[in-house]
């Protein structure tokens, strides 16, 4: 006899169903569709199951939790009541599948509809039932299953009404006259938490909009509903005020935010962190950079155009998304800021801040006025840090290369190489390494361009005193294989990369660092002794020649013969022809030396006592061939372009105190002589004195007491001065040491007298 089998209930478990081996297949069963929808379990209980079997899930006839409304239906009792409608030998698919979308207000009609034609008599029998059964449902509040259908299908605006009406199911306290709450209502707790992950969805749904609205870069009519939600919602926050479980909600305030995390994700999109370090070049960096500067300026002209005329005035959304946009390319230069960076990606960075950004995104016309007195991506603080770390590394790198520079043009000075290579080999480059970084630095910031500047001078400094002691070495000692005249070839190179140096100083030096002054004057001591000691070399062996025709002045036959003269022009004459491959400045200073030194050499014998004049004739034969070798000597040296033509009257006036015969006289040109040459003294007046044959002590002593009076600082007769005074920093009798006066002795010593005779005896002319 089969056995009879049990009508099935309505709450009874399907045949194949998976959760009826357990009691809690109903929890399961709804856990499993929670998480099917991606959002984390709707309504978990953290209660187990009741205890004891209940009435059934159908809906009650009770009143709803909200005043006179009708209870909202649970999801799994949304399940079960498709499960009821269909006929019983249709085949059914999963309840697990999700309702297929329906037009807002129309659910519920396609499981009734299916079986609408089986017959005349049946169709007509309940169309009146079913469309009371579909106004029926469309007046009932929809299930959370419903609610995120709604968000998915991106209703916006429905879903947030029917989330803000659930939100006041479980905030509003229930009005039911019964002492036990309808069974098809959820737990409060579980509402909450329905409430809670509805909200989750929606701001996802709302910022994905959001996002796609900027990407669009044309009208997005999707975006009226984001709007109108954030409206729906800050009225929410006003009417329920802080009554109900999350509120306020603030939205306007998390879309501002949403707004600054999407411009992130859209710069980071464009240019992934990271990615424009680590060559060292800054080619990679500056492309990166210009990739965000190019997507910044075009979302920004999305919003502007399409964007934020969508958004009502007083949410100055082009302001929000601004800033929004703004902080985010703040924070990607400041990690890259954080990043070990080399020389190049240093400048590239500050340059990008300080310079493309004004330039290229402040400036455009569009976006320029949206970011106006946002400031700078990089905070004062860090541009500052930067620049320091700038300074440091260009410091090194220019130290080590300069030092390398220098080595290899050391090495090179004794081989076979011209003037013209060794010049630019060394000058050329070292001025250029450092030209690179002074050219750049200022075009950052002026206040950076001064430290580099500092910098750079100190460098040079310490570069200029290793050249200089590297020459001094090289020119005092000389290979051997190198011949005189290549030394001489080596020591132009060398003396014509100074002019160089020393106008690359004092560029450095105008920049205006306090320090700056003091640097400079270092490294001009450094490239003067470099000057003299290369002119030393170069004079040297002229004055070797010259020194034989010098000791033939100031004799008996040099007043007859001018051959020891003509052999000293022609020599120096000769010795300028050398002098070509000197720059101007260099030469300047080698014809000045060779100037004085050549006039101290001439001076020399006259003041040392080689020459007495005994009578007024032999003064005037002396004068008159002064007369005539000094005008031959300053055509010379203006044939030469001396830069020291003072020197050319030193000789006319000691001629003048050879010839004057009124002591009024010499003494006014005493105070001359003294006017022009300020280290003058009275032992070098008194060897002229003896050359002129003035013997007499009270002459001797009005003529001396002029230079007496100079030397004890007191006041000289005005008529003893010329109108102007030159220059206090001329230096000639300095130079020019004269032979001590003897001492008289307060007794007689009569067997000194014969040796008196032996005394070296002078041309008496």
């Amino acid at each position: 006899m089969p056995l009879l089998r049990k009508p099935p209930r309505e709450d009874d478990p399907e045949p194949g169903d998976p959760f009826a081996a357990s009691p809690e297949s109903r929890f399961r069963r709804r856990a499993t569709l929670e998480l099917l929808v991606g959002l984390g379990p709707f309504g978990r209980s953290r209660r187990g199951p009741p205890p004891g079997p209940g009435p059934g899930p159908g809906p009650g006839p009770g009143p709803g939790p909200v005043g006179d409304a009708r209870a909202r239906r649970r999801s799994e009792d949304l399940g079960r009541r498709r499960r009821k409608e269909e006929p019983s030998g249709t085949k059914r698919g999963s309840w697990l599948r999700l309702p297929v979308p329906t037009p807002w207000g129309q659910r519920g009609a396609g499981a009734d509809g299916a079986g609408a034609g089986d017959g005349d008599g049946a169709g007509q029998g309940t169309d009146g039932r079913g469309k009371e059964k579909e106004k029926e449902k469309e007046k009932e509040p929809l299930s959370v299953l419903e609610i995120l259908e709604l968000i998915q299908r991106r209703e916006l605006v429905a879903a947030d009404e029917q989330i803000i009406a659930l939100e006041a199911e479980c905030a509003a306290p229930s009005s039911s006259s019964s002492p036990s709450p309808s069974p098809s209502a959820p737990p409060p707790g579980r509402q909450a938490r329905d409430v809670a992950l509805l909200y989750r969805a929606l701001l996802a749904q709302l910022w994905a909009v959001l996002a796609e609205a900027v990407a669009a870069a044309r009208p997005l009519p999707l975006l009226r509903s984001v709007i109108r939600v954030l409206q729906q919602e800050e009225a929410a926050d006003q009417r329920l005020g802080a009554g109900g479980a999350g509120r306020p909600r603030r939205l306007r305030q998390r879309w501002q935010e949403a707004a600054a995390r999407a411009a992130g994700e859209r710069l980071a999109q464009a240019a992934p962190p990271g990615a424009g370090t680590g060559t060292g070049t800054g080619t990679a960096l500056g492309a990166e950079l210009a990739a965000l500067a190019e997507r910044l300026l075009r979302d920004l002209s999305s919003v502007r155009a399409h964007v934020a005329p969508a958004f009502p005035a007083a949410y100055e959304a082009a302001a929000v998304y601004a800033r929004g946009y703004h902080r985010a390319l703040a924070q990607r230069l400041g990690a890259a800021a954080q990043r070990a960076l080399g020389v190049t990606e240093l400048y590239v960075l500050l340059e990008w801040n300080s310079g493309a950004y004004p330039r290229e995104v402040l400036g455009n016309p569009e976006v320029g006025p949206l970011l106006q007195g946002l400031g700078p991506p990089l905070p004062p603080e860090t541009q500052r840090s930067l620049e320091s770390s700038c300074i440091s590394a260009v410091k090194a790198k220019v130290e080590a290369a300069l030092a390398q520079e220098l080595q290899l043009s050391e090495d090179s000075w004794a081989e076979e190489v011209t003037s013209q290579e060794l010049q630019e080999g060394l000058a050329t480059r070292v001025t250029g390494l450092l030209r690179a970084h002074v050219d750049r630095a200022p075009q950052i910031t002026p206040e950076f361009g001064r430290e580099m500047a500092q910098s750079l001078l100190g460098v040079l400094v310490t570069f200029l005193h290793s050249f200089q002691r590297k020459v001094e070495r090289f020119l005092e000692a000389p290979n051997d294989p190198c011949p005189p005249d290549g030394t001489a070839g080596r020591a132009i190179a060398l003396v014509n990369c100074c002019p160089t140096f020393r106008s690359f100083a004092e560029r450095l030096a105008q920049f205006g660092h306090p320090e700056g002054e003091e640097l400079r004057r270092q490294a001009q001591g450094a490239l003067d002794k470099v000057t003299r000691s290369c002119n030393h070399v170069l004079t040297q062996r002229l004055f070797e020649d010259l020194k034989p025709y010098f000791n033939k002045l100031m004799k008996r036959k040099w007043l007859t013969s001018s051959d020891a003269f003509n052999s000293i022009v022609m020599l120096i004459t000769s010795f300028s022809q050398k002098l070509r491959l000197l720059h101007p400045e260099p030469y300047q200073v080698l014809v000045s030396d060779l100037h004085r030194r050549v006039l101290l050499a001439y001076v020399r014998p006259l003041l040392s006592g080689r020459v007495v004049c005994t009578s007024a004739k032999a003064r005037a034969r002396v004068a008159a061939r002064l007369s005539d070798e000094a005008r031959q000597l300053r055509e010379l040296f203006t044939r030469l372009d001396s830069a020291s033509p003072w020197l050319d009257s030193v000789v006319p006036r000691l001629r003048e105190l050879l010839v004057l015969e009124d002591t009024a006289a010499l003494q006014m040109e005493v105070g001359v002589l003294a006017r022009d040459f300020p280290d003058v003294r009275r032992e070098h007046v008194a060897a002229v004195l003896d050359a002129r044959g003035l013997r007499s002590p009270s002459a001797r002593h009005e003529i001396l007491g002029v230079l007496r009076d100079l030397e004890r600082g007191g006041a000289v007769a005005p008529a003893l001065m010329a109108p102007a005074s030159p220059s206090r920093h001329r230096a000639f009798f300095a130079e020019l040491p004269v032979p001590g006066a003897g001492r008289c002795l307060p007794f007689q010593l009569p067997r000194l007298a014969p040796m008196a005779r032996l005394r070296r005896r002078r041309p008496r002319l």
